[in-house]
């Protein structure tokens, strides 16, 4: 294994979770779930996104800090490789879409003081789907607070992303997941880890699911 930090990204409903469950089990790698469910404002945000937006993004970050630094400063001599199913800079690219332009200046602030604290991911793994495979996705995993999430959102975010990524000096395997299923087809597990036992220059490279 090249890589001794992993991190996977994308959209709501884009595999993040699974493939990362996946290569830990894999490479027997320390996995880092993002703990979504403990945030009290998520629902209520889906209700009144104005009214829970800030209160939303503030908890998430300070939950992805307080994981983070404590798991990444962790030594485990049986376990060399970290899989994270996200990057701490959502934190940022979330609520650019949710908050208004002053809530929004005043967390970047808060963002930017703790943000230099973290171990950036040796490699990011980036998984991108069209909306209509994502709203697949979510109404497959059923969590009711989720089942309203308008096109228009997802849209926002994968723009979001996918920006961010190309106007930035990360290195990352862009995966076009338009067709992936990796519970049920090894082919798409395998593409990736072959993909995961390359040398890569810094920059974006892209691979495609069939």
């Amino acid at each position: 294994m090249k890589y001794n930090f992993i991190t996977i990204e994308g959209n709501i409903g884009a595999g993040k979770t699974t493939l990362a469950h996946l290569l830990a089990k894999r490479f027997n790698a320390r996995l880092i779930l993002e703990e979504f469910a403990d945030n009290p404002f998520l629902p209520k945000f889906y209700e009144n996104p104005q009214q829970y937006a800030f209160p939303l993004e503030l908890f998430f970050m300070a939950e992805r800090f307080k994981q983070l630094k404590e798991l990444l400063q962790q030594k485990d001599l049986f376990q060399n490789v970290t899989i994270s199913d996200y990057l701490f800079t959502k934190c940022l690219l979330f609520a650019k879409v949710n908050l208004p332009d002053d809530e929004f200046r005043l967390y970047q602030r808060l963002f930017e003081i703790i943000h230099q604290q973290l171990i950036q991911p040796d490699l990011l793994i980036y998984l991108h789907a069209p909306v209509k495979k994502l709203q697949e996705n979510i109404r497959r995993r059923n969590r009711p607070y989720e089942q309203a999430i308008p096109n228009e959102y997802l849209f926002n975010i994968q723009e979001t992303y996918t920006h961010y990524i190309k106007q930035h000096d990360i290195k990352t395997l862009f995966i076009d997941a338009s067709n992936a299923d990796f519970l049920s087809n090894d082919i798409h597990l395998n593409i990736i880890l072959d993909a995961l036992d390359k040398d890569y220059d810094d920059g974006q490279h892209y691979l495609t699911l069939p």
